[in-house]
Protein backbone atom coordinates (compact mmCIF):
# COMPACT_ATOMS: atom_id res chain seq x y z
CA UNK A 1 0.00 0.00 0.00
CA UNK A 2 2.99 2.44 0.85
CA UNK A 3 4.38 2.43 -2.89
CA UNK A 4 0.67 2.90 -3.96
CA UNK A 5 0.26 6.24 -1.93
CA UNK A 6 3.64 7.31 -2.82
CA UNK A 7 2.88 7.28 -6.55
CA UNK A 8 -0.51 8.15 -6.49
CA UNK A 9 1.11 11.74 -4.53
CA UNK A 10 3.76 12.17 -7.03
CA UNK A 11 0.66 11.89 -9.57
CA UNK A 12 -1.42 14.75 -7.85
CA UNK A 13 1.26 16.75 -7.49
CA UNK A 14 2.50 16.38 -11.33
CA UNK A 15 -0.99 17.61 -12.27
CA UNK A 16 -1.13 20.40 -9.78
CA UNK A 17 2.35 21.50 -11.34
CA UNK A 18 1.19 21.30 -14.81
CA UNK A 19 -2.27 23.30 -13.77
CA UNK A 20 -0.56 26.10 -12.64
CA UNK A 21 1.74 26.64 -15.50
CA UNK A 22 -0.43 26.52 -17.85
CA UNK A 23 -2.64 29.31 -15.79
CA UNK A 24 0.34 31.15 -15.90
CA UNK A 25 0.69 30.84 -19.72
CA UNK A 26 -2.36 31.45 -20.56
CA UNK A 27 -2.77 34.44 -18.73
CA UNK A 28 0.77 35.66 -20.16
CA UNK A 29 -0.83 35.39 -23.49
CA UNK A 30 -4.17 36.83 -22.12
CA UNK A 31 -2.57 40.13 -21.15
CA UNK A 32 0.00 40.30 -24.39
CA UNK A 33 -3.02 39.80 -26.61
CA UNK A 34 -4.31 43.05 -24.44
CA UNK A 35 -1.51 44.93 -24.75
CA UNK A 36 -0.89 44.28 -28.19
CA UNK A 37 -4.67 45.16 -29.12
CA UNK A 38 -4.50 48.55 -26.83
CA UNK A 39 -1.46 49.84 -29.15
CA UNK A 40 -3.45 49.28 -32.34
CA UNK A 41 -1.47 45.95 -33.36
CA UNK A 42 -3.50 43.29 -35.24
CA UNK A 43 -3.10 39.85 -36.38
CA UNK A 44 -0.83 37.39 -35.27
CA UNK A 45 -0.40 34.75 -32.07
CA UNK A 46 1.69 34.91 -28.85
CA UNK A 47 2.26 31.48 -27.61
CA UNK A 48 4.22 30.43 -24.35
CA UNK A 49 6.46 27.83 -23.06
CA UNK A 50 6.93 28.59 -19.22
CA UNK A 51 7.45 32.50 -19.61
CA UNK A 52 8.85 32.51 -22.95
CA UNK A 53 7.01 33.63 -25.69
CA UNK A 54 6.99 33.31 -29.31
CA UNK A 55 5.20 35.63 -31.60
CA UNK A 56 3.76 34.50 -35.33
CA UNK A 57 1.97 35.96 -38.03
CA UNK A 58 2.48 39.06 -37.64
CA UNK A 59 2.66 41.33 -40.94
CA UNK A 60 6.10 42.09 -41.33
CA UNK A 61 6.19 45.69 -40.11
CA UNK A 62 4.28 44.97 -37.04
CA UNK A 63 6.89 42.67 -35.90
CA UNK A 64 9.22 44.86 -33.82
CA UNK A 65 6.72 46.61 -32.62
CA UNK A 66 5.50 43.74 -31.29
CA UNK A 67 8.15 41.84 -29.82
CA UNK A 68 8.50 45.16 -27.58
CA UNK A 69 4.88 45.42 -26.60
CA UNK A 70 5.10 41.68 -25.32
CA UNK A 71 8.48 42.00 -23.98
CA UNK A 72 7.26 44.88 -21.47
CA UNK A 73 4.05 43.12 -20.47
CA UNK A 74 4.73 42.10 -16.67
CA UNK A 75 5.95 38.30 -15.88
CA UNK A 76 7.41 37.65 -19.80
CA UNK A 77 11.27 37.07 -19.42
CA UNK A 78 11.33 36.78 -22.73
CA UNK A 79 10.29 36.94 -26.84
CA UNK A 80 10.82 36.28 -30.27
CA UNK A 81 9.61 36.09 -33.29
CA UNK A 82 9.16 33.04 -35.19
CA UNK A 83 12.03 32.59 -37.16
CA UNK A 84 14.43 34.85 -35.25
CA UNK A 85 14.78 37.21 -32.41
CA UNK A 86 15.53 40.82 -33.83
CA UNK A 87 12.88 43.26 -34.64
CA UNK A 88 12.29 43.58 -38.38
CA UNK A 89 13.90 46.81 -39.57
CA UNK A 90 12.32 49.54 -42.04
CA UNK A 91 12.60 48.81 -45.76
CA UNK A 92 15.31 50.88 -47.33
CA UNK A 93 14.09 53.69 -49.48
CA UNK A 94 13.52 53.15 -53.51
CA UNK A 95 16.19 53.71 -55.58
CA UNK A 96 15.16 57.46 -57.43
CA UNK A 97 13.60 57.40 -60.31
CA UNK A 98 15.68 58.31 -63.54
CA UNK A 99 15.98 62.27 -64.19
CA UNK A 100 13.20 63.80 -66.02
CA UNK A 101 13.08 64.71 -69.46
CA UNK A 102 14.84 67.86 -70.61
CA UNK A 103 10.71 69.27 -71.95
CA UNK A 104 9.66 68.83 -68.54
CA UNK A 105 9.38 71.67 -66.34
CA UNK A 106 11.82 72.30 -63.72
CA UNK A 107 10.12 71.45 -60.12
CA UNK A 108 8.76 74.28 -58.35
CA UNK A 109 10.23 75.75 -55.21
CA UNK A 110 7.64 74.36 -53.26
CA UNK A 111 8.09 70.72 -53.92
CA UNK A 112 12.14 71.41 -52.61
CA UNK A 113 10.77 72.11 -49.20
CA UNK A 114 11.34 69.47 -46.00
CA UNK A 115 8.06 67.80 -45.52
CA UNK A 116 6.08 68.24 -42.33
CA UNK A 117 6.95 66.10 -39.67
CA UNK A 118 4.71 63.21 -38.53
CA UNK A 119 1.78 63.79 -35.99
CA UNK A 120 0.11 60.60 -35.77
CA UNK A 121 1.33 57.54 -33.94
CA UNK A 122 1.79 55.75 -37.17
CA UNK A 123 3.77 58.15 -38.90
CA UNK A 124 5.93 59.26 -36.16
CA UNK A 125 6.71 54.90 -34.87
CA UNK A 126 7.80 54.82 -39.07
CA UNK A 127 10.46 58.23 -38.62
CA UNK A 128 11.45 56.66 -34.97
CA UNK A 129 12.41 53.14 -36.83
CA UNK A 130 13.75 54.82 -39.48
CA UNK A 131 15.97 56.72 -37.97
CA UNK A 132 17.18 53.96 -35.48
CA UNK A 133 17.67 51.64 -38.53
CA UNK A 134 19.90 54.39 -39.60
CA UNK A 135 21.87 55.31 -36.32
CA UNK A 136 20.72 52.97 -33.59
CA UNK A 137 21.48 54.32 -29.75
CA UNK A 138 24.42 52.32 -28.78
CA UNK A 139 26.76 51.27 -25.49
CA UNK A 140 29.59 50.25 -24.89
CA UNK A 141 30.05 46.56 -23.75
CA UNK A 142 28.27 45.12 -20.57
CA UNK A 143 27.73 48.59 -19.48
CA UNK A 144 24.77 51.46 -19.54
CA UNK A 145 26.80 53.73 -21.10
CA UNK A 146 26.52 55.52 -24.40
CA UNK A 147 29.34 55.25 -27.40
CA UNK A 148 29.41 58.69 -28.59
CA UNK A 149 27.66 57.71 -31.50
CA UNK A 150 24.99 56.46 -29.35
CA UNK A 151 24.52 59.38 -27.56
CA UNK A 152 24.34 61.91 -30.56
CA UNK A 153 21.36 59.62 -32.16
CA UNK A 154 19.34 59.83 -28.79
CA UNK A 155 19.82 63.72 -28.86
CA UNK A 156 18.90 63.78 -32.66
CA UNK A 157 14.98 61.75 -31.69
CA UNK A 158 14.39 64.43 -28.91
CA UNK A 159 12.98 66.97 -30.92
CA UNK A 160 10.20 64.67 -32.83
CA UNK A 161 9.35 62.83 -28.99
CA UNK A 162 9.16 66.65 -27.64
CA UNK A 163 7.17 67.68 -30.36
CA UNK A 164 4.63 65.03 -30.78
CA UNK A 165 1.53 65.47 -30.14
CA UNK A 166 0.38 64.90 -25.69
CA UNK A 167 -1.84 61.57 -26.03
CA UNK A 168 1.51 59.76 -27.22
CA UNK A 169 4.04 58.23 -24.83
CA UNK A 170 7.14 56.44 -25.78
CA UNK A 171 8.41 52.68 -24.45
CA UNK A 172 12.32 52.66 -24.07
CA UNK A 173 12.77 48.97 -24.71
CA UNK A 174 16.72 48.37 -23.75
CA UNK A 175 18.19 45.12 -25.65
CA UNK A 176 21.23 43.81 -23.53
CA UNK A 177 22.46 39.77 -24.03
CA UNK A 178 22.91 36.99 -21.60
CA UNK A 179 26.45 37.74 -20.07
CA UNK A 180 28.38 36.93 -16.64
CA UNK A 181 26.23 38.00 -14.21
CA UNK A 182 23.08 35.16 -15.99
CA UNK A 183 19.34 35.99 -16.80
CA UNK A 184 18.43 38.65 -13.42
CA UNK A 185 21.96 40.40 -14.37
CA UNK A 186 20.99 40.83 -18.05
CA UNK A 187 17.12 42.43 -17.24
CA UNK A 188 18.94 44.62 -14.86
CA UNK A 189 21.40 45.76 -17.32
CA UNK A 190 18.83 46.04 -19.64
CA UNK A 191 16.90 48.54 -17.48
CA UNK A 192 19.75 50.47 -16.87
CA UNK A 193 20.39 50.67 -20.36
CA UNK A 194 16.66 51.96 -21.10
CA UNK A 195 16.66 54.44 -17.70
CA UNK A 196 19.95 56.59 -19.54
CA UNK A 197 18.64 56.95 -22.42
CA UNK A 198 15.50 58.54 -20.91
CA UNK A 199 17.28 60.27 -18.78
CA UNK A 200 19.44 61.91 -21.55
CA UNK A 201 15.63 62.80 -23.29
CA UNK A 202 14.19 64.73 -20.35
CA UNK A 203 17.16 66.63 -20.26
CA UNK A 204 16.60 67.23 -24.02
CA UNK A 205 13.36 68.92 -22.36
CA UNK A 206 10.92 65.62 -23.38
CA UNK A 207 8.22 65.37 -20.90
CA UNK A 208 9.21 62.65 -18.52
CA UNK A 209 5.84 61.27 -18.20
CA UNK A 210 5.95 60.40 -21.55
CA UNK A 211 8.37 57.94 -21.03
CA UNK A 212 8.56 54.16 -19.43
CA UNK A 213 11.50 52.06 -19.45
CA UNK A 214 11.66 48.47 -20.63
CA UNK A 215 14.45 45.45 -19.93
CA UNK A 216 14.37 42.87 -21.89
CA UNK A 217 17.33 39.70 -23.14
CA UNK A 218 18.15 39.89 -26.52
CA UNK A 219 20.56 36.08 -26.33
CA UNK A 220 23.55 34.98 -24.97
CA UNK A 221 27.16 36.72 -25.35
CA UNK A 222 27.25 39.89 -26.36
CA UNK A 223 28.37 40.40 -29.76
CA UNK A 224 27.81 43.24 -32.27
CA UNK A 225 25.81 46.29 -31.92
CA UNK A 226 22.46 44.69 -32.52
CA UNK A 227 22.79 43.26 -28.66
CA UNK A 228 23.70 46.58 -27.42
CA UNK A 229 20.76 48.61 -28.30
CA UNK A 230 17.03 50.34 -27.39
CA UNK A 231 14.61 50.12 -29.36
CA UNK A 232 11.59 52.90 -29.05
CA UNK A 233 8.14 52.14 -29.30
CA UNK A 234 5.30 55.31 -29.45
CA UNK A 235 1.94 54.20 -27.95
CA UNK A 236 -1.28 55.98 -27.54
CA UNK A 237 -1.84 57.23 -23.56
Amino acid sequence: MIPVAVVVTALLAGIVTWLQGSGIQDDLAARSRSALDTAGVRGGQVKFSGRQATLEGFPAEEAGRALGIVQGVDGVESAQASGGTGPVQSVPSPEPTATAPPSSPPPSLSSTAPSAPPTDRAGIQAELDRRLATAPITFEPDTARLTDEGEQAARDLAPLLRDAPDNLRYRVVGRVADGPGGRSAALKLSRNRALTVIRLLIREDVPSDRLLAVGSRSGSGEGDDGDRRVEITAEQR
